[in-house]
């Protein structure tokens, strides 16, 4: 019983974070849900009635539609561009240590402030793309103000960040035995066939792992669409995340806010076990077995 009390005296930081910080909050926005909230005045509990507004919300259903767009587009990217990466970075060169680890910089950098207002000036009308372009021929577009592209634009940043990714697919890499190749070799089997034959059914768990990790933080993506377009143009770059922050901290609506974090909460839960209800199909475990 000693030994019991001394070890939960060294993870009491961590129970006493997880429940101000996340369990309590967690609820709290649970509660705040049922009622009608300002942060100025007492809650006052109005039922379901903020959920069955969302059902006559034209911004609701917009920034549904553009959010869903933008996980389809930025996590297959950022996944395709890591795995390449990866298997680049596993190639045995010498000082392949200082390049893996120039290539996770941007992963550090790239979710911030900072790199969003660089990733603006980069796409305006008179940045640098359109001045490397211009060279190429190509006249200058606009990135941020045309509603074809600018989801588009803010869908690179991500990918920019795949550096973490990237790592976890080169432990995985990693952990593929050596005989399989060297057996592939000697069966006269090209690189590509290799790669396709051996190193992604192997890699597949890793493949889950980053395709769930990656859809629920593509589904809570705030900063490039705050930072870089506000939402337009015509709300085309208007995802759920920033319509979540405009109703609680711009129209002070804590209790619609609440509500569509919850209805947030429930897709991601939905896509997560859709991802891996389906793993089964094509995800290789060399034990035989499955992802529960």
């Amino acid at each position: 019983m000693r030994k019991w009390y001394v070890g939960l005296l060294y993870i009491s930081p961590w129970i006493l974070g997880f429940c101000v910080l996340t369990l309590y909050p967690f609820l709290a926005s649970l509660y705040y849900s049922f009622t009608d909230y300002n942060m100025v005045r007492e809650p006052v509990f109005i039922g379901l009635k903020n959920y069955s507004m969302m059902a006559v919300d034209p911004d609701f259903y917009q920034s549904l539609k553009v959010t869903f767009y933008y996980v389809l587009m930025a996590v297959p990217a950022k996944l395709a561009v890591a795995l390449l990466v990866a298997v680049i970075l596993n190639i045995p060169l010498r000082g392949i240590g200082i390049f893996r680890t120039v290539y996770y910089l941007p992963s550090l950098l790239g979710g911030s402030i900072a790199v969003s207002i660089l990733w603006k000036f980069l796409f305006m009308r008179d940045g640098l793309i359109n001045e490397i372009l211009g060279h190429a021929g190509v006249g200058p577009m606009d990135w941020l103000g045309s509603p074809k592209l600018a989801l588009f634009t803010i869908t690179l940043l991500p990918v920019w960040e795949f550096g973490s990714s990237m790592v976890i697919f080169l432990a995985g890499l990693k952990q593929i035995p050596k005989e399989l190749y060297e057996a592939a070799r000697v069966d006269g089997s090209s690189r590509l066939a290799t790669f396709f034959r051996i190193t992604l059914p192997l890699l597949t768990p890793v493949i889950l792992f980053n395709l769930v990790m990656q859809t629920i933080g593509a589904f809570q993506q705030f900063t490039a669409a705050f930072v870089i377009t506000g939402g337009g143009p015509l709300k085309s770059t208007f995802l759920y995340g920033l319509m979540l922050y405009e109703q609680a901290f711009n129209f002070f609506k804590m209790g619609y806010a609440s509500a569509l974090s919850w209805i947030l909460f429930l897709i991601i839960l939905a896509v997560t076990f859709l991802l891996l209800k389906t793993s089964d199909r094509w995800t290789h475990y060399e034990d035989g077995g499955e992802a529960k």
